[in-house]
């Protein structure tokens, strides 16, 4: 990558974050009259759905205390973060502590979800906020969120399960992978004395139980232990979620100074996944593979959704950084080009979710429970950021 490419590159993720993704949801999602965020936008940001999902309330949160806390101190991003934080939490609770899911939009519960990931994003956000605004509540808050997350995590039966414990007990990656992610949030933010151990442990399980050397795969469902089931669900690949758990571990290692264990890793199922998840004939990453390169059961899984090609960009440009392989810059290439050919809607800004395989819209919308301002504001920061502290080459 030359100097030029990545001024080039700078500027692409900057100024489409801060002029287009970034106005595009601040112009039509902030609720001024029931607080919060109404996510759920058409392709033009008109209004599809006025329910609030939960992930959606925390995850613009987030982004917008990030930005104060590491881009400039600008108050709009302060205010709307406080009103973020002031709707969760008055509306995001449960009596348990737990979160909601989907509130109605002047939050009423409408959905609780068995997993805990609604309490995830509400930790980053609380964090992130009690950053930005000096907020000790928010600070400990988080902390305490923290603990309850792991208590569910760490506790078995706490968090019911999907399959029959005991006809098939499993286990999936994304409670240590978000659990990572949190800690690293909590840690760069508000400090937790918890938070190093948990992203060890993290690593330690994704390593041990969900990397597979001889199949060169990174599972998304395994048995306690680790261990294959040879099931539709067990056999199941979701590259981009994969790829995104390398780049957390890659970040990880370039906190750490550029560990070299954790670079191997974290490379390594970059590689895996790369290799299954990209999509030869026509460009992107593909959103579920069987391991055994067998049919999938799920109808969706040759297409292309906004945020496994997000994540493949991060991965790939973090690999280069931390190792230099030019491989990696040819890897961000492809999924940057293919991506900014497709997904960018060049009259309404923001960026479509849903693809077909070749690449044709599926779905116009830009915001529903699942799509809103995170994946793609969070690739645009990290990339610009990634990209300012890259040596010449």
């Amino acid at each position: 990558m030359t100097p030029q490419e990545r001024d080039q590159l700078i500027a692409i993720y900057r100024d489409g974050l801060l002029n287009d993704t970034l106005p595009f949801w601040i112009n039509h999602c902030v609720d001024r009259e029931c607080g919060g965020f109404t996510i759920c936008l058409d392709r033009d940001g008109s209004i599809l759905d006025t329910d609030k999902g939960m992930w959606q309330q925390c995850r613009f949160t987030w982004l917008l205390a990030t930005l104060y806390n590491t881009v400039e101190p600008r108050q709009e991003w302060l205010d709307l973060a406080r009103h973020g934080v002031e709707f969760i939490r008055r509306h995001g609770f449960d009596r348990d502590g737990r979160m909601f899911f989907q509130v109605t939009r002047d939050g009423r519960p409408v959905r609780k979800r068995r997993y805990v990931f609604a309490e995830t994003f509400g930790c980053i956000a609380l964090a992130a906020y009690a950053k930005a605004a000096g907020d000790e509540q928010a600070a400990q808050q988080a902390r305490d969120l923290f603990r309850l997350l792991l208590d569910y995590a760490d506790t078995p039966g706490k968090i019911p399960p999907k399959i029959d414990p005991q006809t098939r007990p499993c286990k999936g990656m994304g409670i240590p992978m978000i659990l990572l992610a949190t800690a690293q949030v909590l840690r760069e933010t508000i400090g937790d004395p918890l938070a190093d151990d948990r992203i060890d442990r993290s690593i330690d399980e994704i390593r041990r139980d969900f990397c597979k050397p001889e199949l060169e795969a990174v599972m998304e469902t395994v048995g306690p232990n680790g261990e294959l089931l040879d099931h539709f669900d067990g056999r199941l690949l979701n590259p981009g979620h994969a790829i995104e758990a390398a780049w957390f571990i890659l970040a990880e290692a370039e906190h750490r100074g550029g560990d070299p264990d954790l670079i191997e890793l974290g490379t390594t199922m970059l590689d895996w996944m790369w290799r299954r998840g990209w999509d030869e004939e026509y460009g992107g990453i593909l959103y579920f593979r069987d391991v055994y390169d067998r049919p999938v059961q799920e109808y969706w899984q040759d297409m292309k959704f906004w945020w496994p090609q997000n994540e493949a960009i991060i991965a790939t440009l973090y690999a280069y950084l931390l190792t230099g392989d030019e491989k990696y810059a040819r890897w961000h290439r492809l999924a940057h080009d293919w991506a900014y050919r497709h997904f960018p809607d060049p009259q309404f800004g923001e960026w479509y979710g849903y693809l077909h395989r070749d690449g044709r819209i599926s779905v116009p919308l830009k915001g529903n429970l699942w799509k809103g301002p995170f994946h793609l504001p969070r690739m645009q920061l990290v990339c610009w950021k990634l990209l300012e502290r890259m040596p010449s080459r």
